[in-house]
């Protein structure tokens, strides 16, 4: 098995537990605020809002770094393959 997925995996587990350590202990309503995008106060858990920040920033992250790998076209081609 492959050490850094099993680093990865680790990690994901660890802030999991995180999150459920928070969901647990903070129960109480919290007022989420953002006239320009949302023009009423949200009140919600804040283990709700836990979850949802860290989706979201889960989901930023991997779509930032998804992809990126190398594109077939006439930079992939050696110079042998061009005659």
């Amino acid at each position: 098995m492959n050490v850094k997925i099993l680093l990865k995996s680790l990690f994901v587990v660890l802030v999991l537990l995180l999150l459920v350590l928070m969901g647990m202990n903070n129960r109480g309503l919290v007022d989420f605020v953002l006239p320009p995008l949302v023009p009423k106060v949200l009140r919600q858990p804040a283990a709700l809002m836990y979850f949802a920040f860290f989706a979201i920033g889960f989901l930023t992250g991997t779509i930032v770094w998804a992809g990126g790998g190398k594109k077939g076209g006439a930079s992939s081609r050696t110079s042998s393959d061009r005659k």
